[in-house]
């Protein structure tokens, strides 16, 4: 299904589906949304791309190999709850910081943090299958022949 509609759509409707990954992402704590529905959405925008352009273009898109993200968004989201055990707190307490950046404060937290990881993880592990499965058959992992 490589049509020229899908080539002609697919940049801007990936782009403005990470956006919308990346707002579902930071909303996620006070209204529904985080780092797994956010993934799934990103994940789902570079798999749009992925058809309309083929595995290599995802890969020189993203720059990493998608277990790398993935094992990335694990160590984040694994020492968010290890910060708090270190600290004396019970583990994945959520813990804050105020830090003041061009004079304004930024609440920052291992809650934000840990859902990045997870984000991470997601967009990781669900690109990784899904380039896998739109892999041409008889070209090798890194889709080159």
């Amino acid at each position: 299904m490589n049509t020229l509609i899908l080539r002609t759509v697919a940049p801007s409707l990936t782009a403005l589906m990470l956006l919308f990954s990346v707002f579902v992402l930071l909303r996620g704590h006070n209204e529904p949304g985080g780092g797994f529905i956010g993934g799934l959405i990103a994940a789902s925008a570079l798999a749009i791309y992925g058809i309309a352009f083929g595995v290599p273009s995802v890969r020189r898109a993203i720059r990493f190999h998608p277990m790398a993200i993935a094992g990335f968004g694990l160590l984040l989201a694994t020492l968010s709850g290890l910060l708090s055990i270190v600290l004396g707190v019970p583990f994945m307490t959520g813990l804050w910081i105020y830090p003041v950046i061009f004079e304004v404060e930024l609440p920052l937290s291992t809650v934000m943090s840990f859902d990045i990881g997870v984000y991470l993880v997601v967009v990781g592990a669900i690109t990784s299958i899904a380039l896998a499965l739109e892999q041409e058959p008889g070209s090798d992992a890194e889709g080159e022949n």
